[in-house]
């Protein structure tokens, strides 16, 4: 989760005011808690390694702008855990190597026991950490093709981590041909404000975005290096997507469009 605005983001959900992991069940779903009603992630039961919500299944749109034979040879990384849901998808469908942040013990402790996060591996770590500090390891840097930033307090009001400065980090961590996408949602969130952020990071031409799910979820997808496919590029990406990998890509199409 992350400097100026960020520092009191970071003192907000410090260690001493975590929140309790709880779960609840609807009989085929599994969700996750931060001691609200609010769902933090879900999973299908039965299907322990799909992508159950719509709003996670879109931050897979950086599956657009790659060539899908290389995917198994690139590197994934998720700011927030969630149900780890992402963290188990880039793992174990798409066979890369990932990496997940994550501030709460308890949240590493429920996906682990309740969400089917595999062990720790050769090509799977999560690291207990601060996500706005961690993203700033060396290790990262020019070296992660997808990353996914989905980092939200307990009560769900707004992104923790939101400045331009936060956004930089992101883009620093970034191949040439590395995407971004975020997850902005929130009561208290300006959703223009957040895009004049990523925009000042990425340049407003890097940029792409989803309408709104019905939920209010808006994923914005940013590029290091901005490229602009056609329509028929697009969709024929989307379709190998969808056959290989069984996300809803061409539907992604109607609702995905630059922003610029």
């Amino acid at each position: 989760m992350r400097a100026g605005a960020n520092a009191t983001a970071r003192r907000r959900i410090g260690p001493q005011t975590l929140p309790e992991v709880t779960l609840s069940e609807d009989g085929e779903v599994r969700f996750l808690h931060l001691g609200t009603e609010w769902i933090q992630g879900s999973m299908i039961i039965d299907a322990p390694f799909d992508i159950e919500l719509d709003y996670v299944q879109r931050m897979m749109a950086w599956l657009l702008f790659v060539e899908p034979d290389t995917v198994s040879k690139r590197r994934a990384l998720q700011l927030g855990l969630g149900s780890a849901a992402l963290t188990k998808f880039h793992f174990k469908a798409l066979r890369m190597h990932t990496t997940a942040i994550e501030i709460n013990p308890q949240v590493l402790a429920a996906c682990r026991g309740w969400f089917k996060l595999p062990d720790d591996g050769p090509r799977l770590r999560v690291v207990l950490a601060d996500a706005g500090q961690e993203i700033r390891n060396p290790a990262y840097t020019g070296n992660i093709d997808a990353l996914q930033v989905d980092l939200y307090d307990h009560e769900a009001a707004a992104p923790v981590l939101d400045s331009p400065d936060f956004y930089a980090d992101c883009r620093s961590v970034l191949t040439d041909e590395g995407v971004m996408t975020v997850n902005l949602f929130g009561r208290d969130a300006s959703y223009e404000r957040s895009l004049q952020s990523i925009s000042a990071a990425f340049g407003a031409d890097a940029v792409w975005a989803f309408k709104p799910t019905r939920e209010g979820n808006t994923i914005v997808l940013a590029q290091r290096t901005a490229q602009r496919p056609t329509r028929m590029q697009l969709l024929a990406r989307a379709e190998e997507i969808q056959s290989r990998w069984g996300l809803p890509a061409v539907k992604w199409l109607r609702i995905f469009k630059p922003v610029d």
